[in-house]
């Protein structure tokens, strides 16, 4: 199945929270429930929660008695503002959010049209997510070469969208095409997604793979096992600086210092030109516990003062290229940004 559909009003999605140790799928049936399962992280990578964001506008269209379209408007941004308030960094987060809401107003439709209208236009992001993903996968599978030992850092597969995945999805199809790759899977603490969720995808496709700590990979580069490294984006400033993962900005910093090319996957959707730099990007800072604890099991003193920043920012001078489904991107990002976004 697909990481995320609505099927008969009812939006379904992978757990990932379980995984490895289960595959369990959640419903959801309200607005209010799409929005927590995206908090808390049910689902998680910057396509899928987007996808996520308008499946749960669809949700609030469905969910709204509103007898007049202006009064389902109000429902639906309502809905849009809590929707909005449950992640802050991703930016194609709000991108579906603004798209839909943009789309819904642009109607002259009756409240039962319009909401037939929002859920079409949800289930059109994502199947657009989906064509998107392949394209950008062919796009950076040309950028490895058979033989190639590729790094990448958190999860970019298919469970971070709905379906192929960016960074990752640029890694399966290079495996698919027949090249010789193997690749090196950062852990990612603290959530350690790659541990969980990259290994378990590559491992379903077959790809060669090494689990590694995320302070390992500097000593694979230096010892010349690593080619490339792919990673995905959570947001992409004017310039060209990348918001991803937290522990993204020393990897590409220590593949600098190797000589390794840097590479960082990601829709157009996610590239946010009305901020000039990646300093501007508010990063998220989540709960202490998924620093302090691993499965509920206390791993740090009680009462210890924890950091938790979700993401970091790559400043694009680390950045070899962008890969997206319009091509690839190459420095001074600013300009050739604005060129392939039109």
């Amino acid at each position: 199945m697909r990481t995320i559909e609505m099927i008969d009003g009812v939006v379904k999605m992978i757990d990932q929270r379980k995984l490895p140790r289960q595959f369990e799928i959640v419903e959801c049936r309200d607005y209010r429930a799409l929005a927590d399962a995206i908090k808390d992280m049910t689902i998680r990578g910057a396509p899928a929660i987007g996808a996520a964001a308008a499946f749960g506008l669809a949700l609030a269209a469905r969910e709204s008695r509103a007898p007049t379209r202006d009064a389902l408007l109000r429902d639906l941004d309502a809905a849009e503002k809590i929707l909005r308030a449950t992640r802050p960094t991703a930016v194609n987060l709000m991108w579906a959010l603004d798209r839909m809401m943009r789309a819904a107003r642009a109607t002259n439709l009756d409240a039962d049209g319009l909401r037939d209208f929002v859920v079409a236009e949800a289930q059109q992001i994502a199947e657009e997510d989906v064509a998107i993903n392949r394209a950008m996968a062919r796009n950076g599978a040309a950028l490895i070469n058979d033989g190639d030992s590729v790094l990448t850092h958190c999860n970019a597969g298919p469970l971070a969208t709905v379906d192929v995945g960016t960074a990752l999805g640029v890694i399966i199809e290079a495996h698919k095409q027949g090249k010789k790759i193997h690749v090196f899977v950062d852990e990612t603490r603290p959530r350690l997604q790659g541990a969980r969720l990259t290994a378990w995808e590559l491992m379903q496709h077959g790809v060669p793979m090494t689990l590694i700590a995320d302070n390992a990979s500097g000593y694979y580069m230096r010892r010349g096992k690593i080619q490339k490294c792919f990673v995905g984006s959570d947001r992409v400033a004017a310039n060209g600086d990348v918001a991803n993962k937290i522990g993204t900005y020393k990897t590409a910093v220590v593949a600098r210092e190797n000589g390794i090319p840097f590479y960082a996957v990601m829709p157009t959707s996610t590239i946010d030109l009305t901020l000039a730099n990646g300093d501007l990007i508010e990063i998220e800072e989540r709960d202490a516990r998924e620093v302090t604890h691993i499965e509920g099991v206390p791993i740090a003193p009680e009462g210890v003062r924890v950091g938790n920043p979700a993401f970091d920012v790559t400043p694009h001078k680390y950045i070899t290229a962008l890969v997206t489904e319009r091509g690839v991107v190459v420095p001074p990002f600013a300009e050739n940004l604005r060129k392939i976004t039109g």
